[in-house]
């Protein structure tokens, strides 16, 4: 696979509590270089990086980051706030002590709520495969499928572990087919990225395939 059709499928990300705006803009004119699919930002950055991007790359943000454990009130807020602001797509965390509750209903409902406030943009739901079983990470395929979100997520990044092979096999097996898989966490190699993409993944969330992009430029 060509390295421009692997950084097409980038969210060029950061999250780092103590990003800086600086880093914010340099990581904006990576991803617009390097044809990205989007940066992946903290909400706190959306407008001025919409504002700086001027539709040259699409913006992301998250939301119940990185715990997922916020209510679902405030995690609608903040995904309105996140749209007002200027991000095109909203990667949210399910709340993790709902799924070992088996609370699937307020899951469902939770991702709904969240969807409707993406007022027609892309909604990705971070599941954190690494603390899951394979009985919740199958339900929550099936939870993601009947709530109209666009994409399950693997990972945050900010746990235990990031994707893997695995993990982006099982989603993609059972997720409907409408549904697209971001793998996210850990991807630090062209090899690891393609092989990712190999297995069903439709975006990659990292932040070490452009830096290793522009090393090999070096």
């Amino acid at each position: 696979m060509e390295t421009k059709e692997i950084l097409s499928r980038v969210d060029h990300t950061l999250l780092q509590p103590t990003a800086t705006w600086e880093e914010i803009r340099q990581l904006c004119d990576d991803g617009v270089k390097y044809g990205c699919a989007s940066v992946c930002i903290p909400p706190s950055y959306v407008r001025q990086a919409a504002e700086y991007l001027e539709g040259k790359l699409k913006v992301c943000t998250v939301i119940g980051f990185p715990n997922g454990y916020s209510t679902t009130a405030s995690k609608v807020f903040e995904t309105e706030n996140a749209i007002r602001n200027g991000a095109l797509e909203i990667d949210m965390v399910v709340n993790l002590g709902w799924v070992k509750d088996q609370r699937w209903d307020d899951l469902l409902q939770e991702m709904k709520e969240i969807k409707e406030a993406c007022q027609g943009h892309i909604l990705k739901v971070i599941v954190e495969t690494c603390l899951l079983t394979q009985e919740e990470k199958v339900k929550l395929c099936q939870l993601v499928s009947l709530s109209g979100a666009d994409y399950i997520k693997t990972s945050t990044g900010f746990s235990t572990g990031g994707a893997t092979r695995e993990d982006v096999a099982l989603l993609r097996s059972h997720v409907s087919p409408r549904v697209k898989v971001k793998a996210a966490g850990g991807i630090s190699t062209l090899e690891d990225a393609e092989a990712m993409i190999a297995l069903g993944a439709n975006r990659l969330g990292t932040s070490r395939i452009v830096k290793l992009v522009k090393e090999q430029e070096g």
